[in-house]
């Protein structure tokens, strides 16, 4: 990946770096989870070989999973599928939701769309989340409303391409906080112009509803400070990594077949991943429905996947900086920040 559209990126990360050598604090929680922009019928896949895309998870994931190393609370790591909106289909939804039953992966909303509009997005969000919800028990209500996490599809979050395609909704950040969406999981969007000027930080946004890119100012979510309006944005690691390489390259925290997990990166992550007090968030992504990418991360009857050994990688890592580890789904990392925002004790075992 080439180091495209630096200047959104390189002041923030600058700062960013120079902030954590300057105070390092000591971390003692490493909060893990896995964002999937999962789309079974993507290029316009049948439903065969969508479900066949499911069934490779369903088959190899709670595998994955059970023989992972447990955290702190007995747990297992728990994926999340961020399954998008115009790719509903009852039948392929349900094979997820079977794999959500076992209590190792989680549900949550991802959309692709183009020139859309302020009313087309909340229904086709409000009808989509409905369904999730009634119809195949999936998402979840929060102080009595449905709720859900987000992931914007061509990383276009609030209209923020250059040319405008992609999304086309004005103030989508507010929509969303209005629909229900507790975060949004989008970022870091490079190489993409889309990038948010914030890297490496949980944060409120504040920018200008009228205006796109909305999520390039906020207000950072810090140990007690209590919550604040706006869009709660979590984003992965974002930074430059130096080995593996003949040259340096980005880091995004992306798992595929191109770039696989190594001990290195998980290193890396930790130095990256955003934190608050003393906890650590590491928010990863995949689009693990291709079958290259399902392939190289589940493994197949041939070859051993990347998921199985990553796990172990993060235990081995964590255990050398006595952090203690919470895997979650997505909800599950929202549930911590917010209660280390209020000042919660987390002693106390999190919703996965």
């Amino acid at each position: 990946m080439a180091f495209k559209n630096f200047d959104l990126w390189l002041p923030a990360y600058l700062k960013n770096r120079a902030a954590h050598f300057a105070h390092p604090g000591k971390p003692e929680r490493l909060w893990v989870t896995i964002a999937d922009h999962y789309e079974p019928c993507g290029g316009n896949a049948s439903t065969e070989i969508a479900t066949a895309r499911v069934r490779a998870w369903q088959e190899r994931w709670p595998e994955i999973a059970a023989a992972a190393p447990k955290d702190v609370n007995g747990n297992q790591p728990c994926y999340t599928f961020f399954y998008p909106q115009e790719e509903y289909r009852s039948e392929v939804l349900e094979a997820i939701a079977e794999i959500v039953r076992t209590g190792v992966a989680d549900v949550d909303v991802h959309i692709h769309h183009d020139h859309e509009t302020n009313d087309g997005f909340r229904q086709k969000i409000t009808e989509f989340c409905k369904r999730l919800h009634e119809d195949h028990g999936l998402l979840r209500t929060r102080e009595g409303r449905l709720v859900f996490g987000f992931i914007h599809g061509n990383w276009a979050l609030d209209n923020s391409r250059p040319d405008g395609r992609w999304c086309g909704v004005k103030g989508e950040l507010q929509a969303l906080l209005n629909l229900g969406c507790y975060a949004d999981f989008t970022m870091p969007s490079l190489p993409s112009p889309t990038q948010s000027r914030v890297v490496n930080q949980i944060y409120w946004t504040t920018g200008d509803p009228a205006l796109p890119r909305g999520f390039d100012k906020g207000i950072p979510a810090t140990r007690g400070g209590g919550t604040k309006d706006g869009l709660l944005m979590i984003p992965g690691p974002l930074g430059v990594r130096y080995r593996d390489r003949l040259v340096p390259r980005m880091e995004t925290g992306e798992l595929a077949v191109y770039d696989p997990p190594t001990p290195y990166r998980v290193k890396r992550w930790l130095d990256l991943a955003p934190r608050i007090g003393g906890n650590v968030f590491l928010k990863l992504y995949a689009h693990g429905a291709r079958e290259d990418n399902a392939g190289a991360l589940l493994g197949t009857d041939g070859k051993p996947g990347t998921l199985a050994p990553m796990f172990r990688w993060i235990d081995e890592a964590a255990r050398e900086r006595n952090l203690e580890i919470r895997w979650v789904s997505a909800y599950g990392m929202f549930d911590a920040v917010d209660r280390v925002t209020r000042g919660v004790a987390q002693g106390a075992e999190v919703p996965a």
